[in-house]
């Protein structure tokens, strides 16, 4: 399935951001599955934000510190809304057969 429904990653505002005065150096948010942190100079950076998986905040749900943060979740269901995405997801999970063919 494309990512997105066809949209690219760059396309879609989401993705975490650090508060370093929060940030209590636990590096638990480099245990993303996506590599998106990095460690540099005694402090976790978000190095790759576009790899990220969209809708995920488990490093931000666990940091320690509360230091990691996201865009508003209805601003995420509005570029679903927007682009189409749970038509397209749903069409592509029906062609895989994860879900069965509408009637």
């Amino acid at each position: 399935m494309p990512w997105f429904a066809g949209v690219a990653h760059s396309a879609i505002d989401w993705g975490p951001t650090i508060d370093p005065k929060k940030c209590v150096s636990c590096g638990l948010c480099l245990n993303c599955a996506k590599d998106v942190f990095e460690w540099v100079d005694g402090n976790s950076v978000v190095a790759r934000r576009d790899d990220r998986v969209v809708g995920c905040m488990t490093c931000g749900n666990l940091c320690q510190g509360h230091a990691i943060s996201f865009p508003l979740l209805d601003e995420l269901r509005k570029a679903y809304r927007v682009n189409h995405v749970w038509r397209h997801v749903k069409d592509a999970m029906i062609e895989a057969g994860k879900l069965p063919a509408e009637s």
